[in-house]
């Protein structure tokens, strides 16, 4: 396997050409990660090759996990050496799985490493990593990859101090957060939820003991956050909201909530309901983009979620109808003229064809392709996934303005998986352009795809200059 191969993942003349004349060489826009803006702002050398690589990826530890590896090897108290010998071992049994190709793929682009990871090259290459990483700190690796902007997910009740401090540090990469209020809508956890609204309260600077409060709190920091950069609102929910509580009903259920007393699970949607059309209608205001992250089935496996928390690598793809409640979630926005631009990231293979056609029904003429059948995500986001979803988006949208792929990522060491993204890409139309289903016209087909790995999402996002 030579990744450094001019032709790796591209099967034909044209695609080679395609991604390296209008493909390769376009920065990054990280629109969607999960990185930690203090790990970039202290800007450390990573101690090795393990807190660098392997903690917290629990796509690797999934897949050790089914290599029978024991836990303390995943994430137990094992010397990092020990952990990364264990990732060693198991990575020969990864073929076909998109890990064999990240990994190498990682290997060489950081560290000019091509050998083949196995349990008999994995000193060496250790010792290969600890040697080069007191030069490939954080920001080393952000410039290296030329990454123009990353927008991690970013709690409200969280202080934005450290997206201030990031923006006056010169640093040539943008770090705008990206608002979650994952913590406004845990209805279910009573203690947990009243936590948070005493967190929010305090970096809102207002007591919050009424719906009405709580709104402004939220509308306080929605407005720090706009003015710290941020230009996007993220739900990580099973399904959209079919339920809408009016003012008043919510506002007693809001005050019985804040009692610390437990509402009845209709009247938790409805009130559930409210709140995410209160959240859509700052986002449209602001003229942010929504992401919505719909069919994951969390933390399945209650015994280890218990032991470990969350995303820790227990979620799974939910196969909950999706079409509806989406459907009417969005035209209850559309009635209102509140209805902001918005990508619709679908975890279930089959619902591609259905994400792809309720969007199209909410298209209008305030941006193009307002609505966005969202990137390959998570469990997708390998070549099969990728393919699956461009075809169903060409299908029935205009895959000229989608915004391409999306790390979603913890790691620092997932930027390679946006030149993956970009061989897929340019293998499946170059593929076309050979069979004669696309025209061989550079300009057409390889505007398209310089459009799709970077100024589609720079135009989408319309983050500060």
């Amino acid at each position: 396997m030579a990744l450094s191969d001019t032709s790796f993942l591209l099967s034909s003349p044209a695609a080679r050409r395609l991604y390296h004349e209008y493909a390769a060489s376009h920065p990054l826009l990280d629109f969607h990660c999960h990185l930690e803006p203090a790990v970039i702002a202290a800007n450390q050398p990573f101690r090795d090759p393990h807190h660098l690589w392997l903690a917290g990826d629990h796509y690797k530890w999934r897949a050790m996990r089914a290599q029978a590896v024991e836990e303390r090897l995943c994430t137990g108290d094992a010397p990092a050496y020990e952990k990364f010998l264990a990732w060693a071992a198991t990575v020969p049994r990864t073929l076909r799985n998109p890990l064999y190709h990240w990994t190498h793929l990682e290997l060489e682009r950081y560290f000019g490493i091509s050998t083949v990871l196995n349990p008999q090259t994995a000193p060496a290459i250790w010792a290969a990593m600890m040697e080069q990483l007191p030069e490939l700190k954080p920001r080393d690796i952000l410039q290296k990859f030329k990454v123009r902007v990353v927008s991690p997910v970013e709690d409200p009740a969280n202080p934005l101090d450290i997206y201030l401090e990031l923006a006056r540090s010169g640093l040539s990469t943008a770090v705008y957060p990206s608002f979650r209020p994952d913590g406004l809508l845990r209805l279910d956890r009573v203690e947990e939820w009243n936590a948070w609204l005493d967190r929010l309260a305090g970096v809102a600077r207002i007591e919050i003991r009424t719906l009405a409060d709580a709104l402004e709190a939220v509308s306080r920091r929605h407005q720090a956050f706009h003015e710290a950069g941020c230009r996007s609102s993220d739900h990580g929910i099973a399904l959209c909201p079919t339920e809408f509580a009016g003012e008043n009903e919510a506002a007693r259920g809001f005050s019985e909530l804040r009692a610390g007393r437990a509402l009845d699970p209709e009247k938790a949607r409805r009130l559930n309901g409210f709140l995410m059309l209160y959240l859509a209608r700052l986002d449209a205001e602001k003229g942010w983009a929504k992401f919505l992250h719909l069919g994951a089935l969390r933390d399945i496996n209650t015994a280890m979620f218990a032991r470990l928390g969350r995303d820790t690598g227990f979620d799974a793809i939910d196969d909950q109808p999706q079409a509806r409640p989406l459907a009417l979630f969005l035209g209850r926005l559309a009635e209102e003229n509140a209805l902001p631009r918005m990508v619709l990231f679908n975890l279930n293979p089959a619902d591609n064809y259905i994400f792809a056609a309720v969007a199209g029904c909410f298209q209008d003429a305030t941006a193009p392709s307002k609505l966005q059948h969202g990137p390959a995500w998570w469990f997708l986001d390998q070549r099969e996934g990728i393919e699956w979803q461009i075809n169903a988006l060409s299908s029935l949208g205009l895959l000229a303005h989608f915004i391409g792929m999306t790390t979603d990522s913890r790691s620092f060491m997932s930027y390679p998986r946006h030149e993956y993204f970009r061989r897929v890409l340019c293998n499946l139309l170059g593929r076309e352009m050979e069979s004669g289903e696309l025209p061989m016209d550079w300009d057409l087909v390889g505007g398209l795809v310089s459009d799709i790995c970077y100024a589609n999402a720079e135009r989408y996002f319309r983050f500060p200059a």
